[in-house]
């Protein structure tokens, strides 16, 4: 099944044709991605970090309706007014909320009845749009990138709940397999040393970035950071790779571990990769997918790992996590729309890298986020936003780290290299993986 993907062209928040255009095409798209889902599949809730699909379909449509519809189109009257209660994330300036841990219980409203919702906000939306293009434009740019988050949480927390069934259902067909790969071996790229600029001048976090792009509020302000010499590998780690951890006693080994690491695997019992386990038949891993189970590709990216276990790999392999600011300075002069991303309603998975006949950078942008080892912390002097939507990233500025680049369930065109992602660091059922770095 697939989907046109919405544009990757930047839509002038100004221009109402453009924005509508830019509206449409997301919304869609997160319509597309729920489409194989019974109600049942919708509705359930596998742990408190994950959200049930429809809870997802319900609260980007809750976003527009309440800061886009509510507040700035006179007149316009709430779908239900129950809804704001059970359908708030977690902006306090907004009252009440249902209970996050328990979104999967709200087997009403049923999947269908969100679905009008959705469709009676949508035409609402675009019949509204040249006076939302005028008066709020840069709100809705940003609610169309925060609905872009959540298609990929969508697939990420299916993924983790179709994963907790015994019958190891696909939500998709499986992606036709690549050609055999050989794994080249690591080359070290050298990255820039010395001051360097990282972040962009984003507006209040819903505005310009650079070159006029849109900018998340925690991506700013540009500032300067001193790297001393210092090397990235030029792909990802793989899942070969880290079968060798593994092998080696890497989950055994304190020594290559934090000691938050170190005893939050031994409280979980934490012995491989989030969705891995031993084939039945003819020995190695297989590997969970939205395609269900399916033998684990030695060349492919490793995915769906934690902090701990992505710093205590890098340890093993007597290097380190880059970090976020590496990251940046080395990926700003490349495509952040090339690279495995999500295009359409297809099955997305991590692709091999290949090979490539000079060493350069690879897998920068797409296949899986890439850890890093830096606190996802403000930047200086920055400040959030007035109003409700201030609470979408500075407050979480606290015991999590920054990942980098993109993963093949990001909307392409939704990233960029100054995005930053964060995580909890013992956190997996994302796209996860890492690349290595040194220094020199």
């Amino acid at each position: 099944m697939a989907t046109k993907p919405a544009s990757t062209d930047a839509a002038a928040p100004s221009d109402p044709v453009a924005l509508a255009a830019f509206f449409l095409g997301v919304r869609d798209l997160t319509r597309a991605l729920a489409a194989p889902l019974s109600d049942a599949d919708a509705t359930a809730q596998s742990m408190p970090d994950a959200s049930p699909a429809k809870w997802h379909l319900a609260h980007t449509t809750w976003f527009f309706e309440t800061f886009l519809l509510r507040d700035h189109v006179p007149g316009y009257r709430l779908f239900n007014d129950r809804y704001p209660y059970l359908f708030n994330s977690y902006y306090e300036a907004e009252g009440e909320r249902h209970d996050r841990a328990a979104r999967g219980l709200l087997t009403r409203p049923a999947l269908a009845k969100v679905l009008a919702w959705r469709d009676h906000v949508d035409a609402a939306m675009v019949d509204a749009m040249p006076r939302l293009a005028d008066a709020a434009g840069d709100l809705v740019t940003l609610g169309l990138h925060h609905e872009q988050q959540h298609q990929e949480l969508l697939l990420t927390d299916i993924l983790h709940l179709f994963s907790r069934n015994p019958l190891g259902p696909a939500i998709f067909d499986a992606a036709p397999a690549p050609p055999a790969h050989e794994v080249v071996p690591i080359h070290w790229v050298e990255g820039p040393v010395g001051r360097v600029a990282i972040g962009l001048d984003a507006a209040a976090g819903r505005g310009e970035g650079a070159k006029g792009g849109f900018a998340f509020d925690c991506e700013g302000p540009r500032h300067d950071v001193l790297l001393t010499p210092h090397a990235l590998a030029d792909r990802l780690v793989t899942n070969g790779e880290y079968c060798d951890f593994i092998a080696d006693g890497g989950y055994a080994d304190p020594a290559h571990w934090l000691a938050d690491g170190w005893a939050w695997g031994r409280e979980e019992g934490v012995a491989a990769p989030l969705y891995w386990r031993q084939a039945e038949e003819g020995g190695g891993w297989e590997q969970f997918t939205l395609a269900g189970w399916q033998r684990l590709d030695p060349a492919a990216p490793v995915t769906h790992v934690s902090l701990y276990e992505a710093d205590a790999f890098a340890s093993w392999a007597d290097a380190r996590l880059p970090t976020e600011a590496e990251w940046e300075s080395a990926a700003a002069a490349l495509s952040p729309v090339s690279g495995n991303q999500l295009d359409c309603a297809a099955c997305p998975s991590p692709q091999p890298a290949g090979s490539g006949d000079i060493p350069a950078l690879r897998q920068m942008f797409g296949d899986c986020w890439e850890w890093t080892g830096s606190a996802y912390r403000p930047y200086p002097g920055f400040k959030p936003c007035a109003g409700a939507v201030g609470e979408y990233n500075g407050k979480f500025m606290s015991g999590q780290f920054v990942l980098r680049g993109g993963s093949c369930a990001t909307p392409r065109g939704h990233v960029r290299a100054s995005y930053r992602n964060f995580f909890y660091p013992h956190q997996r059922w994302q796209f996860a993986g890492l690349r290595l770095a040194k220094d020199l």
